[in-house]
């Protein structure tokens, strides 16, 4: 008997999944708190690594379809000091494994891959309980719930999956980033479009940076990073320009087309607290459950959230495809894997934030990319 997997998140890694399972003959349900597909943006950009998001979208049977939405020329890299001064660059010839999209196309590809209505939408979870012999009951906010016998939870940081199988919590790394953006920037502010290059951008200090990325259209994305207290931040993600005001004035004596990014921005600023699970994070088995993505591994930015969350999406599928009518069998392999994959990856995350914004910033990131760190 083939068994019904009800997925909870409709982020890459849950659409992901449902798609491997779907190319294999197995139905799936994603469950989704949001009311359709353009519910809120999506966000910027993703590079999409030859290592594991290209790996699992080939699983998903999208490898063509990927490569359409590729934006050449944005693996571009720069790192620049706080006067705007060029320390380090990196063009994009076309050959790097890193290949950028939107992640709205992508996100809208995996959609369109998937038989219509395997998403539902608008279906907040409030809890999730055990019925026992692999069982759960999935009750949802409109007052539904329910019932199924392979629960997996791609719900993110914030997971009300997580607790059946784990009693941590994310905890704030003492670290925001707040998210902004200039549009048609090659027109209205040139020496910023200048600055940012033609793909990223950073510009780093022991415990602060802007940081940027040139999306379509003559977009710049910018997250600016800040080592202060969670409460510090209270307040800049409300329309106004006090809020910019006030991070602004952490950047004080920076290059002006650096600090455009924040003062010259077209949107309210949005804030992106950093929060992680431990970063060896793992649970006991439990029939009938598991997690995937920052559900399973919430672990600080590294370029490798999205990837990951895709590539176990794609082994979990692959997993209870070759073990079919095995369900624990299928979740065992996949969770064997999963937990040190899981632990490297997040070793190295902070191992990056630590080049990027500890005490030797600018300094130990760029060492990073020529090879002597």
């Amino acid at each position: 008997m083939t068994t019904h997997v009800t997925i909870v998140g409709a982020g890459l890694g849950g659409l992901t999944l449902a798609r491997v399972l779907h190319v294999h003959g197995i139905p799936a349900t994603v469950h989704e708190a949001e009311a359709s597909a353009k519910a809120r943006a999506q966000g910027g950009m993703l590079d999409i690594h030859d290592s594991n998001g290209q790996p699992a979208l080939r699983a998903a049977g999208l490898a063509e379809e990927f490569r359409g939405l590729v934006l050449e020329g944005r693996q571009a890299s720069r790192a620049l000091a706080p006067d705007g001064t060029v320390l380090f660059e990196e063009g994009d010839d076309g050959t790097g494994g890193r290949p950028e999209v939107m992640r709205g196309e992508l996100r809208r590809m995996l959609l369109d891959s998937l038989p219509a209505g395997t998403v539902r939408w608008g279906r907040k979870v409030r809890a999730a309980r055990p019925l026992g012999d692999g069982r759960h009951e999935v009750a949802f906010a409109d007052g539904t719930s329910v019932v199924t016998n392979l629960l997996v939870g791609a719900d993110g940081a914030w997971s009300r999956v997580r607790p059946l199988l784990s009693d941590a919590a994310p905890e704030y790394v003492g670290m925001s980033f707040v998210e902004t953006y200039l549009f048609d920037a090659d027109t209205r502010h040139p020496a910023t479009a200048k600055a940012v290059g033609d793909g990223a951008m950073f510009a780093l200090a022991p415990g602060k940076a802007i940081q940027a990325h040139r999306e379509s259209g003559g977009t710049l994305h910018a997250y600016v990073a800040l080592r202060r207290p969670r409460e510090w931040f209270d307040g800049i993600g409300l329309p106004g320009a006090a809020g910019a005001a006030r991070l602004a004035r952490e950047f004080a004596g920076w290059a002006p087309e650096l600090t455009a990014l924040i003062t010259e921005a077209d949107t309210a600023p949005v804030l992106r607290p950093l929060y992680t699970l431990p970063a060896a994070h793992r649970w006991e088995r439990v029939p009938g459950v598991t997690l995937l993505g920052d559900a399973a591994h919430l672990m600080p930015p590294s370029g490798e959230g999205a990837n990951l969350a895709m590539y176990d999406g794609a082994e979990l599928g692959t997993a209870l495809a070759a073990h079919s009518g095995d369900v624990e069998a299928a979740l065992t392999a996949y969770e064997r894997d999963l937990f040190p994959r899981s632990a490297a990856e997040a070793a190295d995350a902070s191992r990056l934030h630590a080049l990027m914004f500890g005490d030797d910033a600018p300094h130990g990131l760029i060492r990073m990319f020529t090879g002597q760190e």
